[in-house]
C-alpha cells in the first residue's frame, strides 16, 4: 500500500466514520445494536463534542480511523479501525505512530480497551507496545448471585 494520508474528521465525516463504526462493532464481537444511521448520529454528536477522529488511507479509498478524547492523565482511545482487506499490512501500526507524532502530545499515557473475547485485537495491542493495565468485569442478570 502507498503511503497512506491521514486526516482529521469534522462532524459532517460521520456518515463516513458510521458504516465504518458498524464494521468494527462486528468484527470485534460487540453487543452494541446501534444501526449505521444511530452510529453516525452518535458520531456526529461525539465529533462535536470532546472526541477527535482522523480519517487514513490511499488517495481513492478511506481505510480506517481513530477515535479518541483527552482527559487530564491520559488520551483514550475509543476506536481504532482498519478494514479487514487492509488488515496485516502495517496500516494500524502506522495509523498508532502518526497519532503519536501528530496528534497526541509526545509524553501522553495512551489507554485503549480491548474485548477480552477479540482474538485478533488482543495480539494487535501488544504488538504496538500496549500492556494490561486493569481487567473491567461484569455480572449479566442471568449470573446474579
Amino acid at each position: 500500500m502507498p503511503s497512506m494520508r491521514f486526516r482529521f474528521a469534522n462532524p459532517c465525516d460521520a456518515e463516513i466514520l458510521a458504516p465504518l463504526n458498524a464494521e468494527l462493532i462486528r468484527d470485534e464481537g460487540h453487543r452494541n445494536p446501534m444501526t449505521v444511521a444511530e452510529l453516525a448520529a452518535r458520531m456526529e454528536n461525539w465529533l462535536n463534542g470532546d472526541y477527535r477522529a482522523v480519517l487514513f488511507g490511499d488517495s481513492d479509498d478511506v481505510v480506517g480511523y481513530a477515535l479518541f478524547w483527552q482527559e487530564a492523565e491520559f488520551i483514550h482511545l475509543r476506536q481504532l479501525f482498519v478494514r479487514s482487506e487492509y488488515r496485516r499490512r502495517g496500516v494500524g501500526r502506522e495509523a498508532i505512530m502518526w497519532l503519536r507524532q501528530n496528534a497526541w502530545p509526545p509524553d501522553a499515557r495512551v489507554r485503549v480497551e480491548v474485548l477480552v473475547r477479540h482474538a485478533i485485537g488482543q495480539p494487535f495491542w501488544r504488538g504496538v507496545g500496549f500492556r494490561e493495565y486493569c481487567i473491567t468485569q461484569e455480572q449479566g442478570p442471568q449470573h446474579a448471585i
